[in-house]
């Protein structure tokens, strides 16, 4: 008897993230939706249900901004779960203009986009290696192009929040990068991808009149559904159940297209060392 994926998606009550849960849910998968907001990732859920007749489908609480919620995520999703066939960090946080820090003293923007991921993946990646072959798929951005990663200031605080949502990106970048280096021989694989300019919720932290002309020009945007393809083909296509370490645009691999400051090794190395200064990981925590 086949053997039903596992399947966790963070941020999956909204936008891209929605979209990759309801698809993926429709071949039986077990679907984990991690998010903050239950209420609304409840709605998902009973969305998803109706839509595909799959009840195999889990809403489980995390708050990437918070080191010990996804502490306390990470434990009850191995006291509960025997299996992770696939693991999606896809969801991210674009403040525009308010900057604000995490319970842990981390800009949010880093916080939830890059941290929360780095750490989640140290806490799950034993289960992972358990359930090989399996996955990782990062949702970054081709925005990461308007900035840069500092790794003499990796908790850019006083940094405008924009910017840093760039910055981020980057960061998750250089992350694939490193941590694909570091799982070779596991049979698991990451990969990280630019979904494409999409009309999600996370244009919600925008100032009113910063959306006032984004709102004139979101109709030339791609729809959650289309932004969510390339997240969906990294996690169930054959094509790629050997690759890691790479970028993808539009389900192909746009690697030899990364700028150098976001590609080089010993960059990504780097920026890994200087995270691990951050989450400040335990003797107890797995390895990678």
């Amino acid at each position: 008897m086949e053997v039903k994926k596992t399947i966790l998606i963070t941020g999956a009550n909204s936008g891209i993230g929605k979209e990759t849960a309801k698809e993926l849910a429709k071949d039986g998968s077990r679907i984990i939706l991690a998010c903050r907001n239950l209420e609304s990732a409840n709605q998902v859920k009973d969305e998803i249900v109706q839509d595909t007749k799959n009840e195999n489908i889990v809403v489980m609480k995390i708050d990437l901004s918070s080191f010990q919620s996804i502490r306390d995520f990470a434990k009850e999703f191995l006291s509960k779960e025997e299996r992770l066939d696939v693991l999606i960090h896809n969801a991210g946080y674009g403040g525009a203009f308010q900057k604000h820090k995490s319970v842990d003293g981390i800009e949010i923007t880093y916080a939830i986009n890059y941290y929360g991921p780095f750490l989640l993946t140290h806490l799950l990646i034993d289960i992972l290696k358990k359930s090989a072959p399996s996955r990782i798929v990062i949702v970054a951005s081709d925005l990461y192009k308007l900035a840069n990663v500092n790794l003499d200031n990796m908790n850019p605080v006083d940094t405008w929040p924009t910017y840093l949502y760039y910055s981020s990106k980057g960061a998750n970048i250089l992350f694939t990068i490193e941590l694909a280096r570091r799982l070779e021989g596991t049979n698991v694989s990451v990969n990280c991808l630019h979904p494409g300019i999409v009309d999600s919720a996370i244009w919600r932290h925008m100032p009113l009149p910063v959306r006032i002309p984004f709102s004139l020009v979101r109709y030339f945007f791609k729809t959650p559904a289309e932004g969510a393809k390339t997240s969906i083909y990294l996690a169930t296509s054959d094509e790629v159940k050997t690759t890691s370490g790479k970028y993808f645009m539009d389900c192909q691999d746009a690697t030899s297209s990364l700028k150098p400051y976001v590609s080089d090794p010993e960059k990504a190395k780097m920026c890994w060392e200087k995270s691990l200064e951050f989450v400040k990981l335990e003797p107890s925590d797995p390895k990678i």
